[in-house]
């Protein structure tokens, strides 16, 4: 079953039902100020931090679920009702919802009277602007108010739910010329506030939460919209909000759009006051008047336009197979861009308050957004490796606004390290920027503590040698790359986390993954060593890899599957001697990647074991058999019910490896295949089992031992948007950058049997066209001649280059 469609001439997904099976989303915002926003318009807004700038207030785990937005009210001769259905749940006459690249535009009509609404961030501006169009399409004269709203949120999302004996007496906002501000705190320490505004004259306003609602209402019985008439409110304590109540008189066929602005701002310490309690409003002033016409908001859009246009221009293929186009050309490019803004931190499965920035999760997003903004790329790396400590290891997350490590969640996790490595390896691929190697990086953010990112990436490549286990196999620490698998944890108290609770101290606790990563990441490090002239280096790389290779090939193997770790007792985790949890996925892609087993066919005799013990048609589960109990040397794993997150729920990140793997062996069906069945334009005909919503990937699908197999949770947010993009773009399209050239080498299914992709990289335009029978191997030519290999030098910026693939 089916909620709408694409349109993939506008980059839209079209939502023709308020009823969807879950709220499906949108992100506004490119820069520092987002939104996110429901197809009905629930959601909230934030200055750069969910946590610390959050402007408005939403509520998880509300019943009913995502109430609360940005609303906007109509009573039409006292039928009151939503463009948005929500909160009212009057039924209207037509519904629809156009998702597109930054932007919402919500449409409505009851009675004869059409109300759409814009929802969009301008680019390189700290504003959000709600565009409201009425057209009367009836043969009647029509009188309207129009009543805007949202719920201000008191700065630290976390406190602003917690510390209520505090902050229902601090809430404050001014009233000038119709525009409203919040400015709760700013007596004090902040110097930062919000406002909204209108480019019209209003007919009343309020500030006040319960002025508004009455009461004891919920948000569907607002007493102002049904009464038609504001309470002129100022908000003391309690609830801030803020509404305008607009008039318009239609005639039939006549059109009225008003420009709302929801604008951050912030002002010098020593110029906060424009009088005695009174904020210096010269900012929001300007804002307000720079969107004071409908024209200019107008041109704004435009503008966004424009931007996503240039962004996604860099990678782009030609099939046949639109929904294969669609995916690669829009959703999932769109998608790596969000995960670069938000990394884990603000989703509706993630509240914003709990995660920052994380270590590996923004290095390997980096993967799917290098090409789109690399300059911005390049930033995010300094970021993340400030964050490193002098032996290699690092804080897990840290804080957008502060840029600070986050304490709460610490270090230990031993993966984080190599992920490091592999974000500037693309980073330096993509943009021929060796400079950064030289970049004086601080070590947990203290200048004295400087060194080459060069450095960096020194002790991360040392760290799992370091943390060695008695095979040789890299040291487990708090969490490998799955946070849930907790081998020195033995947690047995109700609440405890299981990723900061103190670890037991043993050095046997050993991951087959890590030491796949090691594999396949420390090339990467031993290239960019030799590149810059350090052979020494590099040649000591290069023999650690081998020697990690042999550790794996030795201790590692399970008889047709690769070991997933040793725990803290020194026994086999992912085994056949095991009753649960005998084969996990990650170590037989990631082992595959590094190409352990390769020569002497364990590679293959592995990937034959996911095929037939954890591939199911909504993908590839994480691990098989379910844990039935749970295993307190395991650690979180087993506390879930069985299929469903990572007890052997289909945690979609991890099928991208298992993807690549099979064309590492050149099995393209098989790949081809893979990416297929998680792929959301794939799913989107079954979005009643799907749920989440069918134009971004879900972090996990529920597993074949689950209740409701084939059931997504938490969507957007999630390292699957990256890889899948890694995946499909550079190991099945086969298109990828290289150190010295790009890289062509096809590995899809036969079905997709000619395609054409357009490349841009280092200035240059490469269009790719591609003739394919399935399996792996192409011959090239470049400008009309054969070249030997699979690597095309890079030309000259402004240059195009015409390659012909033959599979």
């Amino acid at each position: 079953m089916q909620f709408g469609h694409f349109d993939d001439q506008a980059r839209e997904y079209v939502i023709t039902t308020p009823h969807t099976p879950y709220p499906w989303i949108n992100y506004l915002g490119t820069q520092d100020f987002f939104g996110l926003i429901s197809h009905t318009g629930g959601g909230y807004s934030f200055y750069r931090d969910a946590k610390l700038r959050r402007l408005t207030r939403y509520r998880y785990n509300n019943v009913p679920v995502d109430d609360g937005g940005r609303y906007f009210s109509i009573n039409d001769g006292g039928d009151v009702w939503s463009p948005g259905f929500r909160p009212y749940k009057t039924e209207l006459d037509r519904f629809e919802t156009r998702h597109g690249m930054g932007y919402t535009r919500i449409t409505g009509e009851r009675n004869g009277l059409e109300a759409s609404v814009l929802f969009f961030v301008p680019v390189d501006t700290n504003a959000e602007i709600h565009q409201v169009t009425l057209t009367n399409t009836s043969d009647q004269d029509k009188s309207v108010s129009l009543f805007s709203f949202l719920e201000f949120c008191l700065w630290n999302a976390e406190d602003d739910q917690t510390n209520y004996q505090r902050n229902l007496s601090i809430g404050e906002v001014e009233v000038e010329d119709g525009a409203i501000y919040h400015k709760t705190e700013y007596r004090e320490r902040r110097d930062h506030y919000a406002v909204y505004g209108v480019n019209a004259p209003i007919a009343g306003f309020d500030t006040d939460r319960d002025t508004f609602l009455g009461f004891g209402n919920g948000f569907d019985e607002a007493a102002v919209p049904h009464a038609a008439t504001s309470g002129d409110s100022i908000a003391s304590g309690w609830y801030p909000i803020a509404s305008h109540h607009l008039k318009a008189d239609l005639e039939p066929g006549e059109t009225a759009t008003y420009t709302f602005v929801l604008g951050y701002l912030e002002n010098d310490r020593d110029d906060k006051w424009e009088a005695p309690g009174a904020i210096n409003k010269a900012g929001a002033r300007a804002l307000l008047d720079r969107f004071a016409t409908n024209e200019a908001a107008d041109a704004a859009f435009a503008e966004l336009n424009e931007y996503w246009d240039g962004l996604l221009g860099s990678y782009t293929v030609t099939s046949g197979d639109e929904k294969l186009d669609r995916s690669v050309n829009i959703w999932n490019q769109y998608q790596c861009m969000v995960t670069y803004n938000m990394s884990r931190s603000a989703s509706y499965f993630e509240t914003g308050m709990g995660r920052g920035m994380g270590f590996r999760d923004s290095s390997q997003d980096l993967l799917g957004f290098v090409h789109l903004v690399p300059e911005r790329a390049r930033e995010r790396i300094i970021d993340i490796a400030s964050t490193q400590f002098e032996d290699g290891s690092a804080y897990h997350q840290y804080q957008p606004l502060t840029k600070r490590g986050n304490h709460t969640l610490g270090s230990g996790f031993n993966d984080d390290p190599l992920w490091l490595i592999l974000g500037v390896a693309a980073y330096v691929k993509e943009t021929g920027d060796f400079g950064i190697l030289d970049e004086m990086v601080p070590f947990d953010n203290d200048e004295s503590k400087a060194a080459t990112l060069m450095e960096h990436l020194r002790r991360s490549f040392n760290h799992p040698l370091v943390k060695a286990g008695p095979h040789g196999l890299p040291l487990i620490g708090r969490a490998d790359w799955n946070d849930c698998l907790n081998l020195n944890c033995f947690s047995t108290e109700p609440g405890e986390s299981f990723q900061t609770t103190g670890n037991k101290t043993g050095g046997v606790a050993e991951s087959i993954f890590i030491a796949g990563m090691f594999c396949a990441i420390g090339p990467e490090y031993a290239a960019l060593a030799r590149r810059r002239g350090d052979d020494a280096e590099a040649d000591r790389a290069e023999k650690a890899v081998a020697d990690m290779r042999a550790a794996v090939t030795e201790h590692g193997w399970d008889g047709e599957w690769f070991l997933r770790a040793y725990d803290y007792y020194g026994n086999k985790v992912g085994t056949h001697e095991t009753q649960d949890g005998q084969i996990w996925i990650e170590p037989q892609g990631y082992c595959v990647m590094g190409g352990v087993g390769v020569e002497d066919g364990k590679a293959v005799q592995a990937l034959d074991s996911v095929r037939e013990r954890l591939n199911t048609p909504h993908g590839i589960v994480l691990l098989n058999p379910a844990y039935t109990e749970y295993h307190v040397e395991l650690g979180e794993v087993t506390s879930y019910p069985p299929g469903y997150k990572e007890n052997a729920g289909i945690f979609c990140h991890n099928n991208p490896w298992v993807i690549i793997a099979e064309t590492v062996v050149g099995r393209s069906e098989y790949a081809w295949e893979y990416w297929k069945q998680i792929a959301p334009a794939y799913r989107e005909e079954i979005s009643e089992v799907h749920r989440t919503e069918p134009y971004v990937y879900a972090q996990m699908i529920a597993g074949k031992d689950a209740a409701r197999h084939g059931e997504a949770k938490n969507s957007w947010l999630t390292g699957t948007a990256s890889w899948n993009f890694v995946a499909v773009s550079q190991h099945l399209l086969g298109v990828r950058p290289g150190y010295d050239g790009l890289i062509v080498d096809p590995c899809i299914g036969a079905e997709i049997s000619e395609y054409t992709v357009r490349r841009q990289i280092r200035g240059a335009t490469y269009v790719i066209t591609v003739s394919n029978s399935g399996g792996k191997g192409a011959s090239l030519t470049v400008d009309g001649q054969p070249i030997d290999g699979n690597e095309v030098p890079y030309a000259a910026p402004g240059a195009t280059v015409e390659i012909t693939a033959t599979v």
